[in-house]
């Protein structure tokens, strides 16, 4: 057996501890043109996560037809800086890579639609425009 010092003890078991924590952690979805869809609804709730805070991300809470759906934008940022707003009964048109998120379909948004405006989320080949 090998002999360490506390320290390098404490090294080692801080190596291990972040390898299992990379381990574990999910990639984030991929957007796949092969997967993308329209969709016309209405909005629900413009979320924002972690609700407070550094680094959040915006997601639309899509009505369409009996469905709720899950569309992810981007970030905060990104869409303050557009100038996306949305409010709850607004009509949309999204597009978007229909991708499983924990077991749940999500919509990885590409291209957001509200009347005359149109929000470019992602380039055509799902490349994000932040």
């Amino acid at each position: 057996m090998i002999s360490c010092s506390p320290i390098q003890r404490s090294l080692l078991r801080f190596a291990i501890a972040l390898v299992a924590t990379a381990a574990l952690a999910q990639a984030p979805p991929k957007y796949d043109p092969a997967t993308e869809t329209k969709l016309k609804g209405t909005v629900e709730e413009l979320k924002f996560v972690p609700p407070a805070g550094a680094k959040q991300v915006g997601y639309l809470m899509l009505k369409s037809g009996s469905d709720t759906v899950q569309v992810f934008l981007g970030p905060k940022k990104f869409l303050d800086d557009m100038g996306a707003t949305f409010k709850p009964g607004d009509a949309v048109e999204v597009m978007g890579s229909k991708v499983k998120v924990d077991g749940a379909d999500e919509i990885l948004g590409r291209e957001v639609v509200k009347g005359d405006d149109v929000l470019t989320l992602r380039f055509a080949d799902g490349k994000p425009a932040w």
